[in-house]
C-alpha cells in the first residue's frame, strides 16, 4: 500500500485542513515542523520516512482566487526524487494539456471542479493518462460533481482517490463503506483513501480492504503514525 502525504497550501503556506471547511482553514501547526513553510514540511516529510510520492493540492487554484505554482516550483527544486500528484482545480481540456506539457508531476481531475465528462474524456484518451488522476470527492452522502461523473465508472482512470471531505483532519477514521462501494463500481480500478486516519489500526483496514493506498495529513502532524509504523504499511 502506498502512503502518501498531504501538503494543502493556502497563500504559499501550508494549512491545517479539517472538514472540507476551507474558510476556516489555519497555517499548519505540526509535531513534525516547526514552520508552515511548504519546503519546511517537506521536509518533515522525508526525514520521517522516504515517501516517494506527495500529494499537493492548491486551494487557492481551486477555489480561483490565486495560485501557488511558484511554492510547487520550489517544492520540485527541492526535492526532486518526489513524485507530486497536484490538484489546482483544473477542468478543461485545453488547460490541462499546458500543465502536462509543463509539468512533470500527476494531475489530479477534482470531480468538484467538473463540470461533465468532457475533459476526462479526452484526457484518458491521450498519451499523458498515466499521469493523470481521478479524484472523486463526497461531503456527507453527496457527491460533488457532474452525477454521470460517478455513474460511467468506463470513464475513470486508472487511479482513483476517494476523498470523503467531511472526514479530512477530523480523525474519525477511514470510509470503508464508501471504498467498498467504489471498488464494486471499478473493480480493475486502484483506489487510494482520502480523510479520516487516525492511527495505524486504519492503515491495517485499508490494506485488508485492498486500497492501493491513502493519503494523510493530520496523523503525521499529530504524531499519530510512527516512522515504524509508515514502514511497515509502506510498499
Amino acid at each position: 500500500m502506498e502512503l502518501i502525504p498531504v501538503i494543502d497550501l493556502i497563500g504559499g503556506k501550508a494549512v491545517r485542513a479539517e472538514r472540507g471547511e476551507r474558510a476556516s482553514y489555519r497555517p499548519l501547526s505540526s509535531q513534525l515542523s516547526a514552520s508552515p513553510e511548504p519546503e519546511g514540511v517537506l521536509a518533515a516529510f522525508l526525514k520521517l520516512h522516504p515517501f516517494r510520492t506527495v500529494y499537493i493540492a492548491d486551494l487557492d487554484a481551486i477555489e480561483r482566487r490565486g495560485s501557488n505554482a511558484t511554492v510547487l516550483r520550489r517544492l520540485r527544486a527541492a526535492q526532486p526524487q518526489v513524485t507530486f500528484w497536484v490538484d489546482c482545480g483544473l477542468s478543461q481540456e485545453a488547460e490541462c494539456r499546458s500543465w502536462f506539457s509543463q509539468n512533470g508531476d500527476h494531475l489530479v481531475l477534482g470531480s468538484e471542479s467538473q463540470t461533465d465528462l468532457t475533459t476526462l474524456n479526452a484526457l484518458t484518451a491521450r498519451a499523458e493518462a498515466d499521469r493523470l488522476l481521478l479524484s472523486l470527492d463526497f461531503r456527507g452522502a453527496r457527491f460533488l460533481g457532474p452525477p454521470a461523473l460517478l455513474e460511467k465508472p468506463t470513464a475513470w482512470p486508472d487511479r482513483i482517490i476517494c476523498m470523503t471531505l467531511e472526514r479530512v483532519g477530523s480523525g474519525s477514521g477511514v470510509d470503508l463503506a464508501r471504498l467498498a462501494d467504489l471498488q464494486r463500481r471499478a473493480p480493475q480500478r486502484s483506489l487510494y483513501a482520502a480523510g479520516g486516519v487516525k492511527g495505524e489500526d486504519d492503515l491495517a483496514r485499508l490494506r485488508a480492504a485492498g486500497a492501493a493506498g491513502v493519503l494523510l495529513a493530520s496523523a503525521l502532524h499529530d504524531g499519530k503514525l510512527s516512522a515504524e509504523a509508515i514502514g511497515k504499511y509502506s510498499r
